[in-house]
């Protein structure tokens, strides 16, 4: 049998061997996750919730149908949701105090594929209220912490499932991303983190944040336990009036292609001075790891990028207004205590449910569709995000893929951003992705006085099989994502 450490330290496919050859079983395994969450996550906060007794019930299942010969890349092993997925049976508090008691009836589509792969499910991680925010600092259950430093943000809103995935707190977790939510918490906790192409991953039972924005996609040890991921929740949803009926293919089956004939852009607006020298120091050495492994590096102009900041911080807003409406306390949610009458009632149950950044995003919003402001601001930021687009697709002319940095720094210090504005900068380059609607994926790349510093890989649309190549070429050529924090880190 294998020593719990060693266990839990295993990726994906590792496990998914172990399992099939009788090394350890789904119950041992879940078991061994259950007492590390038990003894780490007081200093983590990457669970919100935890559900041990339907875990190893689900543990068990899958023993059971292995020894009758099922087979699949995920039976028995344990994994964790963010707590944005609807889980049946299970609550789903999405970070907020508004659905602290919130259990859904159904599963979303994307806990309902890996749970029909035979995945079992640890429990819920900890996110920004709602999804919003780049430091998991706006969750109602308090912040998540980053493994790899005391009181460092593990990034956001995807910060949960980030750090459990780098402390070993599961062996892999979904996340979602709206403006840069996987990439850059993968970037701050040295993992690897995918967002696929908009459409690709049903958002069916993901609660929405921006509609046109929203992506669900996996936080990894590898870019082949991303691809095993990819593999179970990709595909058309007929629930889903986003989701496209573009056929997928096996994500693993690429992984081994030479790189060689690739052309790989490097955006010059991506490597100006605001960028902290050591973090370009850092994307430049990876540029030439891959030069090394067959790729022709190219230097190429993203000019449209500078303007993916204001722009997302008026459509993503408005979007939040319209979809945040339904949270009113009369049918689900927090209803405040004895309302004098209906207008009562609303405001109270929104102003005590919601948190401060949910409520600055909503009034951003709803200000930017009022009567007299829909055209001067939200029409004109959908323009620019059209611009936005052409800038990307002129670019995938001359190359297959774009490197740039996933964020401009390391993790920081929890309170170190003291406006929402230095706070928003953090998304800087991961913000144009999804305004595009292209995928990416970052990829831990080296450290900086010992924090992870991660590189980003952009591709045209439904080109994941490529990023997922690319990542998958480095890893095999370097060791950072090897690396592990030392726990218990005395938070």
């Amino acid at each position: 049998m294998l020593g719990t450490r060693t266990m839990i330290e295993k990726t994906v496919v590792e496990l998914a061997s172990a399992l099939s050859t009788g090394s350890v079983s789904s119950v041992e395994l879940t078991r061994a996750f259950i007492d590390r969450i038990t003894t780490i996550d007081t200093q983590l906060n990457a669970y919100i919730t935890v559900d041990e007794q339907e875990a190893l019930k689900q543990a068990k299942e899958a023993d059971e149908a292995r020894a009758r010969g099922a087979h699949s890349p995920f039976l028995g092993v344990p994994i964790a949701h963010k707590d944005l997925f609807c889980t049946q049976g299970t609550k789903t508090t999405c970070g907020s105090k508004m659905l602290q008691n919130f259990v859904s009836p159904y599963d979303a589509t994307v806990v309902a594929r890996l749970k029909d792969s035979g995945a079992v499910t640890l429990g819920k991680t900890n996110c920004d209220e709602f999804a919003m925010g780049s430091s998991n600092e706006n969750s109602f259950f308090g912040p998540a912490y980053n493994p790899w430093g005391k009181n460092r943000v593990p990034g956001g809103s995807s910060g949960g499932s980030a750090s459990a995935v780098a402390a070993d707190l599961c062996a892999i977790a979904t996340g979602t991303d709206t403006g840069g939510s996987i990439r850059q918490p993968a970037s701050f906790c040295g993992v690897t983190g995918l967002k696929p192409t908009y459409g690709r991953v049903s958002r069916w039972g993901m609660v929405a944040y921006a509609s046109s924005l929203d992506v669900g996609g996996p936080l990894a040890k590898t870019a082949h336990d991303a691809a095993v991921m990819l593999n179970a929740i990709a595909g058309h949803d007929p629930k889903d009036s986003t989701s496209v009926a573009v056929s997928t293919e096996d994500y693993t089956q690429s992984l081994d292609a030479p790189l060689t004939n690739l052309r790989i852009g490097l955006p010059r607006q991506y490597f100006s001075q605001d960028l902290d020298p050591r973090v370009a120091a850092i994307i430049q050495e990876t540029a030439r790891n891959l030069e090394n492994l067959g790729a022709t590096l190219v230097d190429i102009d993203l000019e449209k990028s500078t303007l993916s900041l204001p722009a997302y911080y008026v459509i993503a807003p408005a979007e939040a207004s319209t979809n945040l409406s339904r949270y009113d306390g009369v049918r689900y949610g927090y209803r405040c205590e004895d309302p004098l009458d209906l207008e009562d009632m609303y405001t109270r149950s929104r102003t005590e449910g919601f948190g401060n950044e949910v409520k600055r995003r909503i009034m951003i919003g709803t200000y930017a569709l009022s009567a007299g402001y829909y055209d001067a601001y939200y029409k004109k930021a959908q323009r620019i995000r059209r611009l936005i687009k052409q800038d990307f697709s002129k670019a995938f002319e001359n190359v297959d893929a774009i490197l740039s940095p996933t964020s401009p720094f390391t993790a920081f210090e929890l309170g170190a951003k003291k406006d929402p504005v230095s706070m928003y900068l953090e998304d800087i380059y991961t913000l144009g992705v999804n305004l595009a609607g292209i995928p990416g994926i970052s990829i831990p790349a080296g450290f900086i006085n010992g924090l992870p510093i991660g590189a980003q890989l952009v591709a045209s649309d439904f080109r994941e099989g490529l990023l997922l190549n690319i990542a998958h070429q480095y890893q095999q050529n370097s060791d950072w994502h090897k690396q592990k924090p030392s726990m218990p880190m005395g938070v």
